[in-house]
């Protein structure tokens, strides 16, 4: 492993941690292996604290290639709540509105899932990290501040019924899509063309671009498998 040349690692994020916890978090373990008090460490694609899945970490001069690698296509397999509404739109914030769903079948789900394939627009979350006026988004929302944000163009490359369970009122889906996707902002718009409402209560980062999730480690199994590389860092602490 060559720090000064760069280096990028594949990691599944654990459920609860941020992208931030993660990048910290291999960024201590690697300045205590270095002896070197910094080092330039990023992810590329955010994941949501209860999202789960493929985070690539860049090392080094590897961090100019952020850009690229988080722009690949992503695949995800998200579960949705039907028959109830969230503000963040996944589990992060208490149910604020319920829904009937006595009406929902699955040839009504397999009749509204064609609508969101191909380019889309979609408003993003106001929980999210999209800027308005200079501002995060998120902060904003938090503070209990209207948020208002555009539309953006984006594409559904696939969209796949994994399971509906009726008696729960639960649909499982695969999700091939582009960047600048937000999952929550799709089960939000599934459950209004579904003519009830819907929330996250599972998100799952299968696939950046041809990283998958079998590719990548845990950190619990980080530090052991740094004890077993050769590093070169002689030029790490520049």
């Amino acid at each position: 492993m060559d720090i000064e040349a760069g280096h990028i690692l594949y990691f599944d994020k654990p459920l609860r941690w941020t992208s931030f916890n993660l990048v910290a978090k291999v960024r201590w373990i690697l300045c205590h292996r270095l002896g070197v008090k910094k080092l330039k460490v990023g992810h590329a694609g955010t994941l949501d604290p209860l999202a789960t899945g493929v985070l690539i970490v860049c090392i080094g001069k590897a961090t100019k290639r952020i850009d690229e690698l988080q722009a690949g296509t992503k695949e995800y397999v998200a579960t949705l709540q039907l028959g109830a509404t969230t503000a963040c739109f996944d589990l992060e914030r208490p149910i604020d509105q319920t829904y009937p769903t006595e009406h929902i079948t699955l040839e009504l789900v397999q009749q509204v899932l064609p609508r969101f394939m191909g380019r889309i627009e979609q408003v993003p979350p106001a929980f999210s990290a999209c800027k308005v006026d200079g501002h995060r988004a998120y902060k904003l929302a938090r503070q209990g501040q209207e948020v208002e944000l555009k539309p953006k163009v984006l594409v559904i490359d696939e969209l796949e019924l994994v399971n509906f369970d009726a008696a729960k009122m639960q649909l499982t889906l695969r999700i091939v899509c582009s960047k600048g996707t937000y999952i929550r902002a799709l089960a939000r718009d599934i459950g209004q063309a579904l003519q009830s409402g819907a929330h996250l209560i599972a998100l799952r980062r299968t696939r950046i671009g041809n990283v998958r999730v079998e590719d990548c480690m845990h950190i619990e199994d980080f530090e052991p498998w740094l004890e077993q590389q050769q590093i070169d860092n002689s030029n790490s602490s520049k």
